[in-house]
């Protein structure tokens, strides 16, 4: 200030070589000491009082000077509650702590904490400070866990005590918020009680900032008890006057003119005098003169012999005129733009984030209210319009305690916590997913398996104690189960819990571990009706096979007939035709005398095999009709609820209320079921036997379901978005820890592990596709009957091929006996003896017989 005043006086470009005095008064840190300073000073006549540097001091100083319409100006105090109404006449160019605790609470939410404990001075100052930051963590559903007030004191056995406690709480983020102490007694005293490990974390307001640049180079050691404090500084934007200011001062401290180091507050206290200075000039420029005026002396008690004299404090003349001077000021100073907002603080610059690493005050990045937080300056940021974007907030690596780099979890199960409250569902139907076993009372099921292994993935030991809700013979109310965590009965809610909105106003829920939007389900033998339909009862296989036995048939009996039959001989085209059509036409002739025996025998198996498929066939066709009739509809909730057939659904789940309150299905043809085995006897009688249509509920239930059952699936895709989670209380930071683990569960396949082993014993729901061919006949029904046609046609074929041989080689033998015995004949090449073979099989059965007679009787000639 002194440095300030010599500046403004040295300058004749303002006050036209009017000279500023500088009377200087020590409150000592004292209320009382500060009035009497005031009061002292206030009797030689001024125009503005500069200070004081203590919030607590403001506050009384702050009345005297309204009374006698002088404004004070402060460079140091920052309790919020002094931009009241109550204090018209106090400005400051320091900024408040009303906004330094919002940059404080956005520290915290930035770092994902949501409890701290807050060590403040219990005075106007810490506890104002202490008011403003809880509404700010309020405002960002956080909070202050517990708050531990010192004396002005700072008595280190009360220090000692008050930190020991904490040992038995559950937040490690602890807030500090003081008065510069160059001893830096709490960290001391805390590092003694190993609270300065990886496991804490101290966040600090500007206190530190400004007690640590005012440390010689000497002392810079002594920062090793605060290594990774984390805490704010006031932002001093950088220019050119800046620099020459610093280069000054330390010019000043070569010289020894000047004796301390310089902090923020210094750039402050040095644009408050210019403030005055500036704002003195405008006043004279209007009222050529500064005057005062003596207060009625009625209206003044008498104080004779108390060494101060209020009857002869003086009133500045025109003091409101140089209030509203000062509150227009708008000037560049060392510290940035001096201008003032409405409630008289100085327009913020930001804080800067900084962090003690390595005994160093290293800058990690900046907050300013109109961008976040950033590594980049705010009145860069500011030329730049640079909107606020959450996803753009960004600090550089903090060093924490212990040297760690990765963010702390700034939360622990204390030693001595009690064990957690979990309450869990003691279902009656679908236990599978969670109940208690009646005989062990062991606490399992599918979500129970989620929350344990979830529990291996949190990096701490989590005591706790199931606590079943419900009698076992009726599913407990959710809603009210999931209330009574907000009435501090249980700490979590552990099971088949549906992140729903009603419940999230009461309760955190965990990242979401299972679907559970709402489907239909219905038999998947249903699909839609079509122009192809009586092709349906058979598959693909099945249809080949039927037409590849019909050309087989009609091969052998051709080849059991041909000698023997003229209807199958002829052209070749001719009995290619007879081949297709003689096995046809068994479907219509039943009794055929034309044929031989083996043939008979062969159509005999053929027929059966043909009576037993057209039977097959025609029942098959009749019951895909009848089910598409009935079903075919049932493609999505839409024209479900535009059918008239009852919809089946689950006590105790969401789907009645979503299908009354969201899509008006009448209340008639809703059917409450219970169990997986009420929903299979329900679809099986179907709409016309007393059952319903189809059921609609949450996805896990029906899957579980599907799992037992292998000829109901799902219809259409889910018309609702939901999910299971757990739940907790409010704030607590165990749902985000628990998120964190069912995520890495997720990542792990741990969890895709977990819901195999409970609902893919049949095969997963999620990949049965409904049948595209609805009880169709497959080959694997019928190869008894196919094996044993195929086996009477070969019998056939080969006893037809014996008798063929065995005429042949009688044939050939009476051949050779007609010839000459000593003739000689070369042997028969093998190709010809089977094309002769063939050539006879090819002839007739009357040719056959008169060549054998031709045979016996060589000396007659045929007829």
């Amino acid at each position: 200030m002194e440095m300030a005043v010599s500046d403004v006086n040295s300058d004749p470009t303002i006050l036209n070589e009017t000279k500023l005095n500088l009377i200087m008064k020590d409150g000592m840190c004292n209320a009382f000491l500060g009035s009497t300073g005031a009061f002292l000073v206030l009797e030689q006549g001024v125009a503005a009082i500069i200070g004081p540097q203590s919030s607590a001091i403001a506050h009384s100083i702050s009345q005297i000077a309204d009374a006698v319409k002088v404004p004070l100006i402060s460079y140091a105090a920052t309790d919020p509650t002094l931009s009241s109404l109550q204090f018209p006449l106090f400005f400051r160019t320091v900024q408040s702590d009303s906004e330094q605790m919002v940059a404080m609470a956005n520290l915290i939410d930035f770092n994902g904490w949501k409890e701290v404990i807050v060590v403040f001075l219990d005075d106007d100052y810490g506890r104002n400070g202490v008011s403003a930051l809880s509404d700010e963590l309020e405002n960002r559903r956080l909070k202050i866990a517990h708050k531990l007030a010192l004396s002005i004191h700072f008595d280190l056995d009360e220090i000692t005590k008050l930190l020991n406690q904490t040992k038995v709480f559950n937040p490690r983020v602890f807030v500090v918020h003081i008065n510069p102490d160059p001893r830096l007694r709490i960290f001391s005293i805390a590092h003694k009680l190993q609270m300065m490990t990886s496991e804490y974390v101290w966040l600090v307001t500007d206190w530190l900032a400004a007690t640590l640049h005012s440390f010689s180079p000497a002392n810079q050691k002594s920062l090793s008890v605060v290594e990774g404090v984390v805490g704010l500084r006031q932002h001093i934007p950088d220019s050119r006057k800046k620099r020459d200011f610093v280069f000054r001062w330390k010019k000043m401290q070569k010289e020894g003119v000047a004796n301390t180091s310089l902090n923020s507050y210094g750039f402050f206290a040095y644009d408050t005098v210019w403030a005055v200075a500036h704002s003195i000039d405008k006043f004279l420029k209007v009222h050529d003169n500064i005057t005062f005026s003596l207060r009625d002396n009625n209206m003044v008690p008498h104080t004779e012999g108390i060494g101060i004299q209020l009857e002869k404090l003086k009133i500045f003349a025109n003091g409101s005129d140089f209030v509203n001077i000062l509150s227009l000021s708008n000037f560049s100073g060392v510290s940035g733009q001096i201008q003032f907002s409405s409630d008289r603080n100085v327009i913020s610059s930001g804080y800067d984030v900084i962090n003690i690493n390595q005994m160093k005050i290293k800058r990690v990045g900046y907050w300013s209210n109109h961008s976040g937080f950033s590594v980049v300056p705010p009145e860069v940021l500011a030329k730049k319009k640079h909107p606020r974007v959450s996803v753009d907030q960004k600090l550089e690596n903090i060093t924490w305690l212990g040297g760690k780099t990765e963010r702390p979890r700034g939360w622990v199960i204390a030693d001595n916590a009690k064990p957690l409250r979990i309450g869990v569902p003691r279902r009656a139907s679908f236990v599978e997913f969670v109940t208690e076993l009646q005989d062990s009372h062991k606490i399992q099921g599918y979500c129970i398996d989620i929350f344990m292994k979830a529990l291996e993935f949190i990096p701490y030991e989590i005591p706790f104690v199931f606590k079943p809700v419900g009698n076992g013979k009726a599913n407990p109310n959710y809603d009210a189960l999931v209330k009574k965590i907000d009435q501090n009965v249980y700490d979590a809610v552990v099971g088949d819990i549906a992140i729903v909105t009603n419940r999230t106003k009461i309760a955190d829920f965990s990242q979401p571990f299972a679907s559970s939007s709402l489907v239909i389900v219905a038999p998947i033998n249903s699909s839609k009706s079509n122009a192809w339909v009586f092709l349906k009862p058979f598959s693909a296989d099945m249809w080949c096979i039927i037409g590849a036995s019909f050309l087989m048939i009609g091969v052998v009996i051709w080849i059991l007939e041909h000698r023997v039959n003229d209807e199958f001989r002829g052209p070749p085209k001719r009995q290619v035709v007879t081949i297709f059509m003689f096995s046809l036409s068994t479907l219509f002739k039943t009794n055929n005398n034309t044929v031989s025996s083996l043939s008979k025998m062969v159509l005999i198996v053929w027929l059966f095999l043909l009576m037993v498929i057209t039977a097959s066939y025609t029942a098959s066709l009749t019951s895909i009709l009848t089910v598409e009739q009935l079903s075919s509809p049932i493609t999505g909730i839409d024209s479900l609820i535009a059918s008239n057939w009852p919809i089946g659904y689950q006590v105790g789940s969401f789907a009645y209320s979503y299908l009354t309150d969201n899509l008006y299905v009448s209340k008639s043809r809703l059917v409450s079921l219970g169990s997986p085995e009420e929903y299979a006897v329900a679809l099986r009688n179907g709409p016309s036997g007393g059952g319903v249509a189809a059921i609609v509920d949450e996805l896990p239930y029906v899957e579980l379901f599907l799992s037992k059952e292998t000829e109901f699936g799902i219809i259409g895709q889910p018309f609702t978005r939901s999910s299971w989670g757990f739940a907790f209380q409010r704030d607590s930071p165990l749902a985000l820890d628990m998120s964190t683990a069912i995520l890495k569960l997720a990542e792990s396949g741990e969890l895709q592990k977990i819901h195999e082993r409970w609902f893919c014993k049949m095969g997963c729901p999620g990949e049965r596709k409904s049948n595209p061919k609805p009880d169709q006949l497959h080959l694997i029904s019928f190869w008894g009957l196919y094996l044993s046609c195929a086996v009477i046609s070969v019998v056939a074929l080969v006893l037809f091929l014996l008798r063929m041989i065995s005429q042949y080689v009688g044939f050939k033998q009476r051949q050779k006996d007609i010839v000459a015995p000593s003739s000689e004949q070369s042997k028969s090449h093998c190709s010809r003896v089977v094309v002769n073979f063939f050539n006879f099989i090819d002839e007739k059965e009357e040719a056959i017989k008169k060549m054998f007679t031709q045979c016996d009787n060589p000396h007659n000639p045929p007829n």
